[in-house]
């Protein structure tokens, strides 16, 4: 098969995709029918459990970067793409240990509540709310990417022109999902697609092991003996971050933005407002942990399966490039059937991520910004979905313009940079807010300003955006795909070991150079408040 043309039957793959759209649009619409208030709109009316707020928090974790990005990483670069997994998994102990209950019992609906709380509201929602559309729209170019590359491998796309269309179309889509759903509509998409997704990468596991004799040994030989494979570099450390320092600074700074990054992201933040009590947003995290945890052991099997099935040559010659390795192994497996399958499950992991990511950024900016801010208090609840609503719709036509540019870059390698600025711009704040008596409305904002500026900085001057080519061939590697054009003087691609430490260096420094009136005795209501939910909206004490 030549790796630039169609893989599989392009009607078959969309007719399956089709199916997927329809199904969840009716779950939508009749979850829709209930949606009254602002609370029903934003936090579906804290009406889910621990465990399916687990499974709808797996499924808007395990967004394209997961499936897509790791599977291709490890394809290409074996050992070092498993390091994504292991990041973005134990990522979860701080947000369970530190963030998860304490949020859930101090806030309402986003994380500006939980900043506001002891600090000056408007200045400090102002600037959680700029950080929350930040971190969203770096999330969003990594799911448009993923989604312009998926089906240009699917429908045999190959101009540029065709795949901008495909993304529009998922922009389009992720819109309409929010609008006529709200939070309670996107919950059930995530949770379908959150089983529909971890059964396929079971399938595509157990199918890959079954043709090594279930021997991992041999799967990880076949990988390494495979025409174009990395060789032995692919069962160590190395392959992608051990050539050079600089390199491995990479990886130091990869490693410390997803660590400490899922705590800070937004949209994960506001999961725990969609239950009804602070216990079981701990068994939200309990069970997202789980299952988060088993998917990342499939996505092992599925890279290197691919490395030694497809090989590294064809994966890195399709139209999406190292995004493309499942659906190509899912083709070698099981043909046209298990492609469509496994390709409209990559499509609802997309569609289901964006309108998290959506609905978040809205609320965001309706809730904090508009209601809180620009009217001060004095707005009813149906204006400010009125907001929310058209917010999104700004959104998604933002998304659809970013992720044209973002075509074709590995979207674990995007998400990563989504990570960098929510651990830089929002964890630090959080972190300081629920623990630290002294920190002030300064401290935060310098804390959360300073995280941001600073990583949208290095980012814009780092290779990521130009100057990044490819050694063997000379081809550009970067956002910008001219190769002539190369302004970038940060060496890292990831900014994350400068800006985390110097957000949090900010906020201290912020605090303790200003003093605020009664800070100590709010510091003290909101400490009773995030251990026991006294107070909080339909929270329960413990």
């Amino acid at each position: 098969m030549n790796p630039g043309t169609t893989v599989g039957e392009p009607i078959v793959n969309i007719s399956i995709f089709l199916v997927f759209v329809v199904v969840t649009l009716v779950v939508v619409l009749r979850a829709s029918r209930t949606n009254r208030t602002a609370a029903d709109f934003y936090a579906g009316g804290r009406s889910f459990t621990g465990p399916q707020n687990g499974v709808a928090i797996a499924g808007d974790y395990l967004s394209a970067a997961s499936f897509l990005g790791i599977a291709g990483a490890i394809a290409v670069y074996g050992y070092d793409g498993f390091l994504y997994s292991i990041g973005f998994l134990v990522a979860w102990l701080v947000a369970l240990l530190l963030v998860a209950e304490l949020l859930r019992n101090t806030g309402r609906f986003t994380m500006a509540d939980v900043l506001s709380f002891r600090l000056k509201e408007r200045p400090v929602r102002t600037a959680a709310a700029i950080s929350t559309l930040a971190v969203s729209f770096f999330y969003l170019l990594a799911q448009m990417a993923g989604a312009g590359g998926l089906v240009a491998l699917l429908l045999g796309i190959d101009s540029r022109a065709g795949q901008n269309v495909v993304i529009a179309v998922v922009g389009a889509l992720m819109v309409l999902y929010v609008l006529v759903g709200g939070m309670k509509g996107t919950t059930w998409v995530q949770i379908i697609k959150a089983c529909l997704l971890v059964v396929g990468a079971a399938v595509m596991t157990v199918w890959v092991l079954s043709r090594y004799g279930f021997n991992l040994s041999d799967l990880l030989g076949a990988a390494v003996s495979a025409p174009g494979s990395a060789g032995e570099a692919m069962l160590g450390p190395g392959a992608q971050y051990g050539a050079t320092e600089t390199s491995k600074l990479n990886f130091l700074s990869l490693a410390l933005a997803l660590v400490l990054g899922t705590a800070g992201l937004p949209h994960v933040l506001m999961r725990f407002y969609t239950v009804p009590s602070s216990k079981e947003a701990r068994r939200s995290v309990v069970w997202a942990i789980w299952i988060i945890g088993v998917f990342y052991l499939f996505t092992l099997v599925i890279g290197y399966g691919a490395a030694a099935l497809v090989g590294a040559d064809r994966i890195k010659a399709a139209p999406g490039k190292a995004n493309s390795a499942a659906p190509l192994l899912a083709y070698e497996l099981g043909g046209t059937i298990l492609l469509g399958i496994i390709a409209a499950v990559a499509f609802a992991t997309i569609l289901a991520v964006v309108a998290g990511l959506a609905i978040t950024a809205s609320a965001s900016f309706a809730h904090d910004i508009y209601a809180s801010v620009i009217k001060k208090g004095e707005v009813s609840p149906a204006a400010e979905v009125r907001v929310a609503r058209t917010t999104i719709v700004v959104i998604g036509a933002v998304a659809i313009v970013g992720g044209i540019f973002a075509n074709g870059q590995n979207v674990a390698f995007l998400v990563a940079l989504a990570f960098a600025v929510a651990a830089s711009a929002n964890l630090p704040t959080i972190l300081y807010s629920l623990f630290w008596s002294h920190f002030t409305t300064r401290g935060a904002l310098w804390s959360m300003y300073g995280g941001l500026l600073s990583c949208l900085v290095l980012i814009a001057f780092s290779p990521v955006v130009s100057g990044k080519t490819d050694p063997a061939t000379g081809a550009s590697l970067s956002m910008i795909t001219d190769t002539g054009v190369d302004f970038s003087w940060f060496p890292l691609e990831n900014p994350g070991l400068v800006t985390i430490p110097l957000a949090f260096l900010l906020g201290w420094l912020g605090s303790v150079t200003g003093r605020e009136h009664g800070n100590e005795r709010r510091a003290a209501e909101m400490e009773v408040r995030s251990l026991t939910g006294a107070g909080a909206e339909k929270a329960t004490e413990h």
